[in-house]
């Protein structure tokens, strides 16, 4: 099986999360979307995170009402020594599932800090990556992987045709603090 690693603190989950997933599962050809709550992101204030429990029991919550048994949340990252970093858990993915391919879905907004992350060469080496692009953004996706100055990647995909969703988990923090 294909499987596509969406990872993230769901901080909180809402409907640009779940309209992302519910559109991959119909339009690519993966076979299922994991869910992967990630505790903590090293790129980011862990004192703004709500209690991990909480993010997982709200993302299973919100999936679950989708009623799609093709998206599935885990927390296979909440067991893996912390700080993590993707590559680990990829690494980790294919040790416990190694008849599956891991395939991971990101926004250009991670892209644009994708040299930042711990061995970014690593993942574009290994893995095929799937590109949610913001509004009109084609060409800053370009100019991205061109800084990047990557010389070999297994599969770069922009999911042209996406919906954009304009929402984010910071605006609704921000709301919910006002």
């Amino acid at each position: 099986m294909n499987i596509g690693i969406y990872g993230g603190s769901f901080n909180p989950i809402h409907f640009g999360h779940t309209g992302l997933v519910q559109w991959v599962v119909a339009n690519t050809d993966l076979d299922e979307v994991w869910l992967m709550v990630s505790p903590n992101n090293p790129l980011k204030d862990s004192s703004i995170l709500a209690d991990e429990q909480v993010r997982l029991h709200d993302a299973k919550k919100t999936i679950g009402e989708l009623g799609n048994k093709k998206i599935v949340v885990s927390d296979f990252e909440f067991y893996l020594p912390r700080p993590n970093y993707t590559a680990n858990t990829l690494r980790e993915l294919v040790k416990q599932y190694p008849e599956h391919e891991f395939t991971l879905i990101i926004g250009e907004d991670n892209l644009a800090i994708f040299s930042q992350w711990r061995e970014y060469l690593y993942i574009l080496e290994h893995y095929r990556i799937l590109v949610y692009p913001r509004k009109g953004s084609a060409e800053n996706i370009n100019e991205l992987l061109a800084k990047l100055q990557i010389h070999t990647i297994k599969e770069l995909q922009i999911l042209h045709g996406a919906p954009y969703f304009e929402i984010s988990s910071t605006e609704l923090r921000k709301n919910l603090h006002n």
